[in-house]
């Protein structure tokens, strides 16, 4: 009778043991999900890549995916939190991680493509930084002719409003195409959020203003510039002649000047 009785209940725990892990492995195999560790420029690892993937499953990050946590992927960050409302700081702790794994429920470990376009909506943040760059996307998408994501216009124009709101039109297309002229240049990097994020390249990154609100002339400035509208004749680069403190700026050909603008090569 003993043996009858350690036989069934012998059974009766095999079957929960089956059942459970039935259970388990019909829900699919789990993400990966970030360590306690807070990310932030210097971090490297497993933790870093798994940041860069979601960014990038969301649009707002299209570099390489190498598990360094460098000055590009702290600029997606950056927008990332400011996006969905959160301190726009750059450092990666436990709120961001938490609003950007509620934002990448579908991403999987390995997964490079853009899962949607960069809008805080979607992760539930407040949003309190504003819609950057809504108003026209069909008329940019419409206008692009270099490939470019829905993202790069929208981050263009945020540039071109950062840098040169107070100019005269011709002054932020002038801009827009100096971004453009950056990306066709083997001197700088190829994609647009690299070249507008690249260290001490723009103002606007610096202090802030590249996350302002452009209007609507900051976006049909891009438009312009990339239909092919440069009024620079091909600069690289450009500054204001009041305001500029570096010494190595004075030593390019200078071009032409719009606004208080000077354009240079």
């Amino acid at each position: 009778m003993r043996i009858r009785l350690i036989v069934v209940t012998s059974l009766v725990v095999l079957l929960a043991f089956s059942s459970f892990y039935a259970i388990k492995g019909s829900f699919g195999p789990v993400s990966e999900t970030f360590s306690s560790a807070t990310l932030k420029v210097g971090s490297s690892g497993a933790d870093v890549q798994e940041l860069q993937g979601r960014l990038t499953h969301l649009g707002y990050y299209n570099g390489k995916i190498d598990g360094v946590f460098g000055s590009k992927t702290k600029g997606a960050v950056t927008w990332f939190q400011w996006k969905f409302g959160l301190k726009s700081d750059g450092i990666v702790g436990a709120e961001t991680k938490k609003k950007l794994v509620n934002a990448t429920k579908n991403w999987k470990p390995g997964s490079t493509s853009p899962g949607g376009a960069a809008s805080g909506g979607t992760g539930g943040g407040s949003n309190t930084g504003g819609n950057a760059g809504t108003g026209s996307g069909s008329n940019l998408a419409q206008s692009n002719r270099l490939g470019l994501s829905e993202n790069d216009l929208k981050i263009m124009a945020n540039a071109v409003y950062g840098e040169a709101r107070g100019e005269p039109y011709e002054g932020q297309v002038a801009v827009a195409a100096v971004i453009l002229n950056r990306v066709r240049s083997e001197s700088f990097p190829n994609t647009v959020y690299g070249v507008i994020f690249q260290p001490r390249a723009f103002t606007a990154v610096a202090d802030g203003q590249i996350y302002l609100t452009p209007n609507q002339k900051a976006r049909e400035a891009v438009e312009d510039a990339l239909n092919g509208w440069d009024p620079t004749g091909g600069c690289l680069y450009y500054f204001n002649p009041d305001t500029a403190t570096s010494a190595w700026i004075w030593t390019r050909t200078q071009i032409k000047t719009i606004g208080k603008h000077i354009f240079c090569m």
